[in-house]
């Protein structure tokens, strides 16, 4: 494998690292930096390729793991919350509720979403879609969320986000954009909402990557293993960073500036792409 070729999973890492937790779109950013620009699949070939960005969305799944791993573990009994009581806490019952459709509609569309679904052109509609949803928990989400820790989301609160999650099976809406925005218009102020996104993210996401890297395992090759490992650890590393960044930031500036963004990117794109 030559330094260039990894440098170009070094920076795919750093993409899907800054981008995965914030609510821009890592997949709809992972299409556009190496369709448009780096071109993986010329030298790994489609497959594998693809089933590279699976597998440097588990350096990212690692990273929420080390940041919320006190509340992780609690799910499962092997760590106490100080303070939180047994019978109004946050438990793994929020979690499974939450991801259950997300699940269950992705296991039954997902060769849809990969053949149809996964190209620059559908990704601009989503960053549109998305920064729409975002601008709408904002502007109409309540002034005074009554949902402000994760040990008061009630079990409807977790399946009624975990509906609207089901939007971001579409490349390029995003999964933290829409779980934070569907948390905001249903009572939770931004930090909850975005704590609730990640921890629920660890289950989803490592059964998806795990699932799709077991699939595809008769394309991965030895020849490509220093690839993957540089792409794992700089998603990894740049995920750390973008987590603890992105939870300080969310509560200041909420969602509209990341919508503004995406809107930006998805015009920019739309004049490449169809002018």
């Amino acid at each position: 494998m030559e330094i260039f070729e990894l440098i170009k999973a070094l920076i795919l890492g750093l993409v899907e690292g800054m981008t995965e937790f914030a609510p821009v779109s890592s997949t709809g950013h992972l299409i556009i930096v190496d369709d448009m620009w780096l071109k993986t699949t010329e030298f790994l070939g489609d497959r594998s390729a693809f089933t590279f960005k699976i597998v440097i969305q588990l350096g990212s799944i690692l990273a929420v793991v080390i940041v919320f791993w006190k509340r992780l573990f609690s799910l499962v009994g092997l760590y106490k919350i100080d303070g939180q009581k047994m019978n109004q806490s946050f438990n793994l019952i929020h979690v499974i509720i939450g991801m259950l459709p997300a699940v269950i509609i992705g296991f039954a569309l997902k060769d849809l979403i990969d053949e149809k679904l996964s190209n620059v052109e559908t990704v601009i509609f989503a960053l549109i879609a998305g920064s729409i949803l975002m601008i709408v928990a904002d502007k109409f989400g309540p002034k005074k969320p009554w949902v402000n820790t994760l040990d008061q989301i009630t079990y409807k609160q977790a399946f009624t986000v975990g509906l609207v999650q089901c939007l971001s099976l579409w490349p390029g809406f995003s999964r933290s954009g829409a779980t934070i925005s569907g948390g905001v218009l249903f009572g939770m102020n931004h930090r909850t909402a975005a704590d609730f996104t990640f921890i629920m993210a660890v289950p989803i996401m490592m059964g998806a990557s795990l699932v799709s890297v077991m699939k595809n395992w008769e394309e991965l090759s030895m020849d490509d293993l220093s690839f993957y490992i540089v792409g794992f650890i700089s998603a990894f590393v740049f995920a750390l960073i973008s987590i603890r960044f992105f939870l300080k930031l969310v509560s200041r500036i909420k969602l509209i500036p990341f919508a503004i963004y995406r809107l930006v990117l998805a015009a920019v794109l739309a004049f490449i792409v169809f002018l």
